[in-house]
């Protein structure tokens, strides 16, 4: 846990380090949880906002993280601020395999075609799929499975989470589709994907065999997203 008073003391020896270890975790939360508010990123690592928002000025200036403007729900009033990770950010934060492998790929797409790049993204996830089944399980309840694959998802480095979307009921009192999002905020694979995207469409067509439904890619982080949404229905309540 972090006090304010980690930011206030003066320059120079542990204190440097504490504080960027400080501003890291706070750019965690921002990638875990964007779009999120100073305030909230506060309430998660024991700081003040104020004290939040200094150490995300200094990840604004270095391009680490954006703000994003978002108006209140009925649309009134000045619209608050919200961060999300920036493509810089994520590099900051790592990618986890080598440059190499984007190398090895574009050759073996000049030698073999894209089906063979197709082929190497089933295979990579393949290598994971029964890790998927196993925290899935056999159970029926759709919300369930969605949350265990996002756990796993969140456990393999690509810091994901669910978030539910649509009303239980409209005002007329009648039921309306409800539907989750399955939220990556960091994909260890995001410039491979760039130039490749049979990778973000394998993983797709992985997320439907796991959950049993049609899933839809709403946005990914290799195409310019700040996460990569994944909706999955629900049905009706």
């Amino acid at each position: 846990m972090y006090s304010p008073s980690d930011l206030d003391e003066p320059t120079g020896g542990p204190v440097d380090g504490q504080r960027e270890s400080t501003r890291d975790r706070v750019l965690q939360v921002v990638l875990n949880q964007g779009p999120v508010s100073a305030a909230h990123v506060g309430e998660e690592l024991g700081l003040t906002a104020a004290a939040v928002r200094r150490h995300l000025d200094v990840l604004s200036a270095e391009g680490s993280v954006e703000v994003k403007l978002v108006s209140g729900n009925r649309g009134a009033g000045r619209p608050s601020r919200r961060y999300v990770v920036s493509r810089a950010g994520q590099s900051r934060l790592g990618n986890g395999y080598l440059e190499v492998a984007v190398q090895a790929l574009e050759q073996l797409s000049a030698a073999a075609g894209r089906d063979a790049v197709r082929t190497v993204a089933r295979e990579r996830f393949a290598a994971v799929e029964e890790r998927y089944r196993a925290a899935i399980g056999i159970t029926a309840d759709l919300r369930e499975r969605t949350n265990a694959l996002a756990g796993v998802l969140d456990d393999e480095g690509f810091a994901a989470s669910v978030r539910t979307v649509g009303q239980s009921a409209t005002t007329s009192g009648r039921p309306t589709l409800k539907a989750a999002q399955i939220c990556q905020g960091h994909c260890p694979l995001q410039d491979l994907a760039a130039d490749f995207p049979e990778f973000c469409e394998e993983e797709t067509e992985l997320f439907a065999r796991l959950l049993g439904v049609d899933v839809r890619r709403l946005s990914t982080l290799p195409t310019g997203g700040h996460v990569c949404t994944t909706h999955v229905p629900l049905g009706r309540d």
